[in-house]
């Protein structure tokens, strides 16, 4: 079973991967209606939807996304380590 530090950590890191996506998501989406004149496409999957233009956009997201969450989790490393004294066991180079 999972102790509380081990739960803390998991719901410390879930909000920050959350807030990290959540505000990626809304910077892309802005940066992409300055820099294309148009909104991004809202459903990229639709044949009606130029092919470059889905692609451009799903790979702009993962990207940006995943990015903008792998920073956030290790910001939220940072600080658990700075409170607690050690890195939440999950993210130890020697376990």
């Amino acid at each position: 079973m999972a102790d509380k530090g081990d739960l803390g950590w998991r719901v410390m890191a879930g909000a920050a991967a959350f807030a990290g996506g959540f505000v990626a998501k809304k910077a892309i989406t802005m940066a992409w209606k300055k820099g294309t004149g148009k909104e991004p496409p809202t459903n990229p999957e639709s044949p009606e939807v130029a092919i470059s233009e889905a692609v451009a956009w799903a790979v702009l997201m993962g990207v940006g996304v995943e990015v903008a969450r792998l920073l956030a989790t290790r910001a939220a490393a940072r600080q658990w380590a700075k409170g607690t004294g050690v890195l939440p066991s999950q993210l130890r180079a020697d376990v």
